[in-house]
């Protein structure tokens, strides 16, 4: 049995991974649970920490690992053994979920979270760890690109300062020609509320989120990165109770909605 290891390792943004991954985990216990997710539920069991502080699980987090899945796999169907990069990884156990044997994966995030995953997680050849932040470019080295390359980035983005998404978002088009891009984004009301400071919980402050971006904004953005030739927003998978509500999935995109609501973008890099 895997001696228990204590999760207050992870500090500052870090530590959200384990709100991510409790959610997940939680998921996928539940007799009617909507992800098969053991390797979480292995995870779950196996980190000492104190998941209550983040309140009441949600199936927001297994929704999003599941349309991140969804995207990978068609991905692949399209470029059997590209490569696939998830920036800013932490606990997420998307290459055991997708199970393809041929893929490439590079798994970039801080070094005690890498940590984590090189002592809880299997090893496998076809992954590439690298241990550093998301914005340190050399990551880009370790990335085989002899096919188009797709690149994940769930809950990450909103915690970067704008000017330095912007940057990133450019920097990997025009590097991996061809390839594509999926990443989850907060409403600007909901940015401003962690920035002044937002407790979750009585015992729980989120981490300050400066990036935003609306459902136009992320339309526009090849406007204003050029070599992103289009974007898509993308829903959700159907969930249970209110998360499958054929009413609340459509109203997501009426007017006064559809800027005020989580999105999740879909990118293309040019050629």
């Amino acid at each position: 049995m895997t001696d228990r290891i204590d999760g207050n390792t992870l500090q500052g943004v870090s530590a959200t991974t384990l709100w991510t991954l409790r959610n997940r985990a939680v998921e996928a216990k539940r007799p009617d649970g909507i992800i098969d997710d053991p390797l979480a539920v292995m995870l779950y069991d196996t980190i000492d920490y104190d998941y209550d502080k983040f309140g009441k699980p949600s199936q927001t987090h297994p929704l999003r690992a599941l349309l991140a899945d969804a995207t990978t796999r068609d991905h692949l169907a399209r470029h059997p053994g590209a490569a696939v990069v998830n920036l800013g990884e932490g606990l997420q156990t998307s290459f055991w979920r997708v199970g393809d044997p041929t893929v490439r994966w590079v798994s970039v995030d801080l070094e005690p979270v890498i940590d984590v995953r090189r002592r809880l997680l299997p090893a496998d050849p076809q992954i590439i760890e690298c241990p550093t932040s998301a914005l340190d470019r050399s990551w880009f080295d370790a990335v085989p690109d002899d096919q188009p390359v797709l690149i994940i980035a769930e809950g990450l983005f909103m915690y970067f300062p704008p000017d330095d998404v912007w940057a990133l978002l450019s920097d990997m088009a025009a590097r991996f020609a061809g390839g594509g891009l999926v990443f989850d984004s907060i409403p600007h009301w909901f940015s401003k509320k962690t920035l002044a400071g937002l407790d979750l919980t009585k015992t729980y402050r989120t981490p300050p989120m400066p990036f935003a971006l609306t459902v136009d904004e992320a339309a526009a953005i090849p406007k204003r990165v050029p070599r992103i030739t289009d974007t898509a927003d993308v829903m959700l998978p159907k969930g249970r109770g209110v998360w499958g509500n054929p009413l609340m999935r459509s109203s997501a995109n009426w007017p006064l909605m559809r800027n005020i609501r989580p999105c999740v973008t879909v990118a293309r890099f040019a050629d």
